[in-house]
């Protein structure tokens, strides 16, 4: 019984690596994927995953029109899909999250989503919410603080280094713009400072 999985984190736990390690396992055992992600994301280019540390390939992008379970029911008409990915799956609409429900339940694929849980005020991404509510299982991601902890929340910081409050909830960027704290960190970064 196919599957859909949310794999989640917070920045830099390297959820993007594991992704398109997971899409080679597949493609090695001669196995075809298909992989998606936000089509305003473009920090690796347009169109494309890449890792931190060099992995990339070419994805297949989604925005709030996109109805994925109809691009992915007229791909595995092209040829049998073992398995679907979507990174930066945070940036799912709850209708997004049905679809790729529908997807492990009705065309028996497996799909595993990547992404973040909350963002820079500890909130949760309205796509984490529906994967938290209707995922098959849930993975966590590790990534550490600099003390050592577990790193489960992120902070969103100018270009100048000053710690971010408010603003809008999606706001593209890497380790210019964000850094990962354990909760205690997070606290004392956002609510002291």
């Amino acid at each position: 019984m196919a599957k859909l999985y949310f794999n989640y984190a917070s920045m830099n736990a390297g959820k993007s690596t594991m992704l398109l390690q997971a899409s080679y396992n597949y493609q090695e055992r001669g196995m075809r994927t298909v992989i998606f992600t936000a089509a305003f994301d473009d920090r690796g280019g347009a169109g494309k995953v890449a890792s931190r540390i060099g992995l990339s390939t070419d994805a297949l992008t989604f925005d709030a029109r996109t109805d994925l379970y109809r691009a992915i029911e007229e791909l595995a008409g092209e040829g049998a899909l073992a398995c679907v990915f979507v990174d930066e799956a945070q940036f799912l609409t709850e209708a997004h999250v049905w679809q790729l429900a529908r997807v492990a339940d009705r065309m028996s694929i497996p799909v595993m989503a990547y992404g973040l849980r909350t963002d820079f005020q500890g909130r949760l991404f309205p796509g984490s919410m529906a994967l938290l509510a209707l995922a098959d299982e849930l993975r966590e991601i590790r990534t550490i603080c600099h003390c050592g902890r577990k790193a489960t929340m992120v902070a969103r910081y100018d270009g100048a280094g000053n710690l971010i409050r408010e603003g809008a909830q999606i706001d593209v960027g890497g380790n210019e713009k964000y850094v990962s704290y354990c909760r205690r960190h997070w606290d004392e970064k956002f609510n002291c400072s």
